[in-house]
Parts: C-alpha cells; structure tokens; sequence
C-alpha cells in the first residue's frame, strides 16, 4: 500500500509539468562543460582510407613543392631574353637542343610537368611556334619565368599543410599524397551508444500488434551519428521500468565514450530516464526540460565523466536534440578542434510562421531557388510525431526565444541538412 501511494504521488508530481525550462545555449554550455576527453586515441592509416577521418597529428611540408622548377604546359624552354624582339612581322628562330641545358640562341622541348631544363627560364607555348627540322620560331616576347611553375610556389618546406583535429577532405589527402606521405596519423572513432525505452517500442523487423510502433529513433540517430563520423553500438529497447533502465545504461557506459537515450524523459508517471540516470552516478541530470520547441523534454546529463544525452521518443524531437546536443558532443569526442555546423544559406520566407516567445523554435523548411533568389518555404507540421517532414524539409529556420514568429518576406538563415533541387 505505501509503495502504491508512494508511486501515485511521483506520477502526480510528474504530471504538474516543468516547473521551469531551461535556456537552450546556457544548458549546452554547461553539459560540456561538466565532461572533458583526457586523452584521444590514435591510428595510422594508409591515404585510402583517412578521408573523413580526424587527423591526429599536423601535417608539415617535408619539401617544397614543386621540388623543382616545373613546365605549366607543353611547349619549348627558352631564355626570356632571347624572344624580346620577336613580333609576327620579325620572328625570332632559335635552335632546338636536347641537351638538358638552354644557351644563348636555344631551346628544349619540354611538356606539361617537365623539368626545367638548365639555363631556361621561360616557356614558350606550343601553339606559339613554328619548327622546321631544328629550327623554331616565335612570335611574341615572353616576360621571365612566363609559363613555368617555381620550385616552392604551392608550398615550400615546413608550411603547415593541415592542424590536428581537423577534419580530412579529399583535397588535403590529395595533398599529402603530392607532398610525398603515404601515412597520416588520424583518431579512433569514437564510440556511441544508443538505448530506445518504451513498452510500446519494438524492433524494425519484428511483429507489431495494433498498440505497438516500430523504433525508428535509433536508426536515425545511428545514420546521424555515423554521419558525422562516429561509430554506434545499438542497446536495444528497454522497458518502461527503472531498474530495466538503469541497469542497461550501467552497462553500455561501460563500452561507449557517450550514451544517446530516447524515450521516457517527459513528465508522464512512466517517463523513468532522467530518475534512472540520477542513480547511477554523479553528477547525473544537468538539465531537463528546455525551452525549445520541439524537443522541450530533451536532458542532458554526465555519468562519471561520461556524456548522457536524453532526448525525446518523439522522432523529430529527437532529431532536433541531437542537432544541438548531440553534434557538439559528436564532434568534440571525433577530436575536432570546431563544431562542424550545418552550412547556412539566407533566404526570403515565403509566409509567416509562429514561434513560442520564450523557447527557441526550430521550424522546418524546404529552400528552393526561384528567378535567381533562394526562397524558403515552411513545411507544415502538426507535432514532433511527423518524422516525414524531415524528408519534406532541406533545412531548419530557428525563431529565437524574444520572438513570436518571423514575418512574411523577412530574411532568414537556413542551416541546411539537404540539397536545393535545380533543374537541369
């Protein structure tokens, strides 16, 4: 009987709502503020596979490049000082050599990428010339070291090429390779976990009955997270009860560097995550119920150093969550030095759209390019259920939380997570 009342009354408590919500931006700072990574691991990696990857260590230029005095194109090494007079009433006719070396009155065929040869210091197009037998003539003077790529004019010995933690883009690895390595030190992927709570949740793949959902956070938040890189272990679905709860985020945080929950974090008698992760270690739940919308119930939470993000079992909540949570803790265990945000385009709204003055709003939008300017359209959206507007929308408005609404016609930012459809 006492267990019973005792139980009545916490849901009662529950049921009153958020006292109190949050600032969205004060509870980020403060979450990552409460843990830090001591120490990243690392890996060497063959070129083919560090694209994408967080490099580990700087790259400096061992050499210049080019190492040498190169040819831009295909034609004849000459002495700039020999074409001075040439016109196209008065060519001037040099002697064609292959001797490595250019004197006075000479030159050497060379082509695209080719040595300069000694004693030349000017390139004389192909198609500016005419050769009969060993004689070429020019038509037109050249200026020194015209169409010939100096030694160290990319980049010359000891240049900082790229900083550790920076993410590895096909040019930078392009690069390296040019510069001569063959290796580069990268980060391990970090590991993330991901735990759906819910009675009503089951595994895609298995039967449903008429009162049961298929868990689709997890899948999208797996993609989300290995979009950015990370590596994801999935923990199942654990039921609406406590020690269930519990005893499965003890027993990922023994595996992952941060845990994702979904599910159970609302103000309902079952929404059991935040009271869970309170007994198992310190300093637990840093902030729940934020003024966002959606996503309002999102908390975040460390456990002996270790980063817990409790988002909603609402799909796009859950999404929106991770966007402002889950991208920062991402990227900072992936051992970037920056937060990768989402590109940001300006656009002109097509029609008003409500906010909630006092919580940040993350409308969704579809950007669409019309008579040359970018215009964004709203996407209508009842609740945080709509996982298909995330399909419908190419990016994200947020109405920050002083405003109730932006207006027809204003400029917005869009941070964008899709692509602008242009016909072809």
């Amino acid at each position: 009987m006492a267990v019973y009342f005792v139980w009545k009354l916490i849901i009662v408590v529950k049921l009153h709502g958020f006292q109190t919500l949050t600032n969205v931006d004060t509870a980020l700072k403060d979450w990552l503020s409460a843990w830090s990574i001591k120490q990243f691991s690392q890996i060497e990696l063959p070129l083919a596979d560090v694209c994408g990857r967080i490099l580990a260590e700087d790259i400096i230029a061992l050499d210049d490049l080019p190492c040498f005095n190169r040819s831009a194109m295909d034609g004849y090494a000459i002495r700039y000082i020999d074409s001075l007079n040439a016109s196209q009433l008065s060519p001037v006719k040099l002697m064609v050599v292959e001797t490595g070396e250019v004197g006075v009155g000479q030159a050497e065929q060379v082509w695209t990428g080719g040595s300069l040869p000694k004693g030349a210091d000017a390139i004389v197009m192909l198609e500016n010339t005419v050769r009969a037998g060993n004689f070429l003539e020019i038509c037109s003077p050249l200026t020194p070291y015209s169409n010939v790529i100096l030694r160290g004019e990319d980049v010359k010995k000891g240049q900082l090429i790229a900083k550790a933690g920076t993410r590895l883009t096909p040019y930078i690895v392009g690069l390296a390779a040019a510069l001569g390595f063959n290796m580069l030190k990268v980060y391990k992927k970090p590991l993330i976990g991901i735990l759906a709570t819910g009675n009503e949740i089951v595994e895609v793949g298995t039967q449903v009955n008429e009162h049961q959902i298929f868990d689709s956070n997890k899948v999208v938040l797996s993609a989300m997270c290995w979009e950015l890189g990370a590596e994801v272990i999935d923990f199942g679905i654990a039921k609406d009860n406590v020690e269930e709860i519990s005893e499965k985020i003890c027993q990922a945080l023994k595996t992952v560097d941060a845990l994702i929950t979904t599910g159970g974090t609302s103000i309902g008698g079952l929404d059991l995550v935040p009271d869970a992760v309170n007994r198992i270690g310190t300093p637990g739940v840093i902030a729940h119920g934020l003024a966002l919308r959606p996503a309002m119930p999102t908390g975040v939470a460390v456990i002996d150093g270790k980063p817990v993000m409790i988002l909603s079992g609402n799909p796009v909540a859950a999404i929106i969550g991770f966007e402002i949570f889950g991208r920062s803790a991402v990227c900072r265990l992936l051992g970037l030095t920056k937060l990768e945000q989402r590109p940001v385009l300006k656009a002109v709204l097509s029609r008003k759209v409500s906010g909630v003055l006092g919580r940040k709003t993350y409308v969704r939008v579809f950007v669409k390019l019309c008579m040359g300017n970018f215009v964004v359209d709203p996407v209508s959206a009842k609740g945080s259920n709509s996982i298909s507007t995330m399909t419908k929308s190419n990016g994200y408005v947020i109405i920050p939380e002083n405003r109730e609404g932006l207006k027809e016609g204003e400029t917005v930012l869009v941070q964008m997570f899709g692509n602008i459809e242009v016909e072809v």
